[in-house]
């Protein structure tokens, strides 16, 4: 590995990534997590990305294509910094850390802390799989910090992906909020929905989060019915993406809808209606005078593309 000024030092792109997933972010890069090697690591040599507020640290400026910023152990940044550290996976032979840093700390120079959600599109398949993980799990550890049996502080062990409570012994694990979003059709139709805090003209698919003792397909139809009014029948799981936002997993589903009439929950949604399959073509080709196309990398985007393409 050489030095990531000098460009990119992970491969392109996984073993296990899915060319027909291009276009949707975090959908997996192949990452060894080197779950073997948690509980007493070598990182003398590692490879360390760092995080400032949940931004991920990138070569270039931000006109440029983003490269993830990966620096030595050893690198002046990380001198007398104290913060949190994780243990994200090892590739080809070398592990590679996470490493929170404080809010206010300046990027070395040529280096800059992106947001993740502007770059995430960009970079490679594994740059992307290490940056959520490293945002998932970094974010756990600031708002987890003490045990929710006892109430005292907890220490991180297992190289960041367990807390242990010192006082009571109770071990604490990153959690992972399971979300379902779905593409709700009927016939050449598709329903889509609008949050009041989104930004003018986004609508996208309609999602929630799962409930305890529920099915995908069950919340699923909990979902749109409780947002919008509509029944939903078959229930057909896709795809699946992490969203480190702060730690969601969406599951994308394919849902067939058996009714039209849409009552929206003045809580959740502000409108909600129905598009034709004409329509969304000119929503996703910026052509629509109300419905702004949906945001590059995310789930609600691809499944709509998909459908367009008569791939689901």
């Amino acid at each position: 590995m050489s030095s990531a000024a000098s460009g990119r030092i992970l491969p392109s792109q996984g073993p296990f990534f899915h060319d027909r997933r291009t276009g949707l972010a975090f959908a997996g890069g192949g990452l060894d997590r080197a779950g073997l090697s948690r509980e007493m690591p070598d990182l003398a040599d590692a490879w360390v990305l760092a995080v400032a507020q949940g931004q991920i640290l990138c070569c270039g400026d931000h006109e440029a294509t983003p490269v993830l910023g990966l620096l030595p152990a050893s690198a002046p940044l990380f001198s007398g910094q104290a913060g949190t550290q994780v243990l994200l996976g090892q590739v080809e032979g070398k592990m590679i850390v996470a490493r929170d840093l404080p809010p206010d700390i300046s990027a070395p120079e040529g280096l800059g802390f992106r947001d993740l959600r502007e770059v995430m599109t960009d970079l490679t398949p594994l740059e992307a799989e290490l940056s959520a993980t490293a945002r998932g799990v970094l974010g756990w550890h600031r708002s987890h910090g003490f045990c929710a049996s006892c109430g005292q502080r907890s220490e991180p062990v297992q190289s960041g992906w367990q807390r242990q409570c010192p006082s009571c012994g109770a071990a604490h694990f990153p959690r992972t909020d399971p979300c379902v979003i779905m593409l709700v059709t009927h016939g050449n139709d598709l329903l889509l929905g609008r949050n009041p805090n989104w930004p003018e003209g986004m609508y996208s698919c309609l999602a929630g989060f799962m409930e305890p003792g529920e099915t995908v397909e069950a919340a699923v139809r909990r979902e749109v019915f409780e947002e919008t009014s509509v029944s939903v029948g078959p229930v057909r799981p896709v795809a699946s993406q992490p969203w480190p936002f702060p730690a969601s997993l969406m599951m994308g589903c394919h849902a067939e809808a058996l009714s039209r009439e849409i009552v929206t929950d003045p809580i959740e949604i502000e409108d909600a209606l129905w598009i034709s399959r004409e329509r969304l073509l000119q929503v996703m080709a910026g052509r629509d005078s109300v419905i702004r196309a949906p945001r590059r990398g995310a789930i609600a985007g691809w499944l709509m593309r998909e459908w367009l393409a008569d791939r689901l």
